[in-house]
């Protein structure tokens, strides 16, 4: 498929202007994990907080809004499969699914697939559209992960959203924002926009 025809195509994400091939699904979906475990080494720990401020969930919710929904889902399986499987890879070097912020993980597959299906609906074509994709994916992310930390810790709720949600606000609010000029910049740099 030609880069005009996918840039044209209603539902084109930016992973679509590759040239189709079962080899391409499986780099992306793979590149996609992978990319998304990089971003986790990116990490610095929070005083009173099991959690620290990575970059995953940056990756994650990039991931799915580039490769789509189907793509972003299967890239943060793999992600969360190879982790429990011991492969160290979250936050911190982390691997397993009994850390305390496995939630998170587990949110991020939900909102990388619900990115990517508003990816699809054009979400990454403008700011405003991009803004309200990240401000959905990160909202997922917190609703799974909050309750999974309180649950992990024996913290109560309010506990919980005082040392997994509010001290990661203005850092999501700027990894939003680079997100929000990464994608609809992209689309530009390629001539479509829609």
């Amino acid at each position: 498929m030609s880069t005009a025809t996918a840039t044209s195509r209603p539902g084109a994400v930016l992973a679509d202007l590759l040239p189709a091939s079962r080899t391409r699904e499986i780099a992306l979906v793979v590149g996609g994990a992978a990319l998304t475990g990089l971003a986790a080494q990116i990490a610095l720990p929070i005083p009173g907080s099991p959690v620290p401020v990575s970059g995953q969930t940056f990756a994650a919710l990039l991931v799915g809004t580039a490769l789509g929904a189907r793509r972003g889902f299967l890239s943060l399986a793999l992600y969360a499969i190879a982790g429990m499987a011991g492969m160290p890879w979250f936050a911190e070097g982390q691997s397993g699914w009994s850390i305390p912020s496995f939630g998170y993980i587990l949110g991020m597959l939900l909102a990388s697939t619900v990115v990517g299906a508003l990816a699809r609906r054009g979400a990454d074509r403008s700011v405003p559209r991009m803004a309200g994709a990240m401000l959905a994916g990160s909202a997922i992310v917190y609703a799974i992960g909050v309750p999974y930390l309180a649950l992990a810790t024996g913290m109560t709720l309010s506990q919980a959203v005082a040392a997994g949600l509010t001290p990661f606000l203005i850092g999501d609010a700027l990894k939003a924002a680079l997100a929000m000029g990464l994608l609809p910049t992209a689309w530009k740099l390629i001539g479509r926009r829609d």
